[in-house]
């Protein structure tokens, strides 16, 4: 496993679960998870549907590795038994949402926030929290579309320092780029000191990994 990742940076994608293939959502998340893995960055999520399978999914059409980070909370969510998607390598079980946040915050190097509900906004409030009170070392956390825009501008009008490590894009490219001239040296879940950046992955990959996938 080791070898297979080598130095390379992880790059969280949080956003909505109920977006559909067809949706102007879905091809934004394809086409990040695609960008992203092109640049040569890991591409991880929560592992689930909507905006989670679509980046996935992006990421491994270009070639890239994948990483799910599911949860027992959601084994019964919506009527049914949830599994990590097709396109994920490697997934990673907790039992608790919070060590699952956790370790998506931790393990990364960036992250890039889509339009999403309730979860995608605590995804959002805990990673810069945490990045604007250097609680973890600063990295950048991409806000994409115009979605949050609104949060985002009402709480930089009365806090304009919390902006320091935040970027609003619209499109991969933007977020490649930036990526490239902040993220630097070795990789946080090589080097963090907490625990929980040191994420002792599968040896094997998930065995649901999609046979073929279809571009978009």
């Amino acid at each position: 496993m080791a070898g297979e990742f080598g130095q390379r940076h992880i790059i969280c994608v949080f956003g909505s679960y109920s977006a559909e293939p067809a949706a102007p959502l879905y091809r934004h998340a394809y086409q990040i998870g695609q960008a992203l893995a092109r640049a040569g960055y890991i591409v991880a999520n929560g592992g689930y549907d909507g905006t989670m399978e679509a980046s996935a999914r992006g990421a491994k059409d270009a070639g890239g590795l994948t990483i799910g980070v599911t949860c027992s909370a959601f084994n019964n969510a919506r009527g049914r038994i949830l599994r990590a998607n097709a396109y994920i390598d490697h997934e990673i079980h907790h039992e608790h949402l919070l060590r699952r946040i956790k370790d998506m915050m931790y393990m990364s190097s960036a992250y890039v926030v889509l339009e999403g509900g309730t979860g995608t906004l605590t995804e959002l409030a805990l990673v810069w929290e945490y990045v604007c009170k250097h609680l973890i070392t600063p990295r950048p956390i991409f806000v994409f579309g115009d979605f949050w825009r609104p949060t985002v501008e009402g709480i930089l009008k009365h806090r304009p320092k919390s902006g320091k490590y935040l970027h609003m894009v619209n499109s991969p490219e933007e977020i490649v780029r930036i990526a490239a001239g902040t993220i630097k040296g070795r990789p946080p879940w090589l080097t963090d000191s907490n625990s929980l950046a040191r994420i002792q992955l599968p040896d094997t990959p998930h065995d649901s990994r999609a046979e073929q996938s279809r571009g978009l």
